[in-house]
């Protein structure tokens, strides 16, 4: 129960991360990246003062860090600004289904049978339905027939995140609180990315608002979370929960963005759902 109520903490934390991307889309992304990761890693500092040794990690495992939350985030931003959120956001999602579909290939004893690729067929089928769909009516670089090219950096983002979680599970077991360390110098890349290649921004009030609620929840305490429980419990239980990820995430994004619920949203949600369940239902 621990595991699971630190896995439910972690995905309601993460259903509002698209809508927070959305809604700082005017921030140049590895600003926003950078900021908000700054903020999230201040959560480790308690531990980390009562611990020096907590952020004593092997480089190969910081460097698995930096792939998992900077690379995940700065593309899952670009996608946002680049392609019609909701559809972006469903693409995303597929990173549950990644990771039943990539298992085999990073952890051993573990085998692809026909049914992990019935899923991944369905899983991509809905993601079509997501795209083809779309209507790109506020999407920056959307066409007439629902495609931007903003649909490659969305699925790209779920491949990292998939990466990233089954490949915390082959290096050596390292303390929570590391992962305030893999966020700090996500962060500090992010920011000096910013000042090298992107124009730089003026934020107001309520954007340095808006990052913090991003930085101290969906980029901050969600890490500390899943990390939690997956070191508690079964991880097989844990991706079952973490499919009412992207049906409460486009739900908050369509009702921010006042979008209403149509076929395509709609099948695409239940298709990639169902897909990522079906993936887990076999050993």
């Amino acid at each position: 129960m621990p595991a699971n109520l630190s896995a439910l903490g972690a995905i309601a934390l993460w259903v509002t991360l698209a809508s927070l991307g959305v809604s700082l889309r005017h921030i140049p992304p590895f600003l926003l990246t950078g900021v908000a990761l700054l903020m999230g890693s201040l959560l480790a500092l308690p531990a980390v003062l009562k611990n020096r040794r907590a952020w004593q990690i092997p480089a190969p495992t910081l460097a698995l860090g930096i792939y998992g939350l900077f690379g995940y985030h700065f593309l899952l931003f670009i996608a946002l600004r680049h392609a019609p959120p909701v559809e972006a956001n469903l693409v995303n999602y597929l990173w549950p289904l990644f990771m039943v579909v990539l298992a085999p290939l990073f952890l051993a004893g573990l085998k692809l049978r026909a049914l992990h690729l019935a899923a991944a067929l369905l899983g991509f089928g809905g993601a079509a339905i997501a795209i083809l769909g779309a209507d790109g009516g506020t999407a920056q670089g959307a066409a007439g027939g629902g495609w931007s090219w903003g649909f490659v950096p969305a699925l790209a983002s779920a491949f990292i995140w998939a990466s990233y979680s089954l490949l915390t599970q082959r290096v050596k077991p390292f303390p929570t609180a590391a992962i305030g360390l893999f966020g700090l110098v996500s962060g500090l890349l992010s920011l000096l990315c910013h000042w090298a290649l992107e124009p730089q921004a003026v934020l107001s009030g309520r954007d340095w608002l808006l990052l913090a609620v991003m930085g101290l929840g969906p980029l901050g305490a969600a890490f500390f979370l899943w990390d939690k429980a997956l070191k508690l419990g079964d991880a097989r239980q844990i991706g079952i929960l973490s499919y009412l990820t992207p049906l409460g995430s486009t739900a908050l994004l369509m009702l921010v963005s006042g979008r209403p619920l149509n076929w395509s949203i709609g099948l695409s949600a239940v298709m990639i759902i169902g897909a990522a369940v079906l993936g887990t239902r076999v050993k």
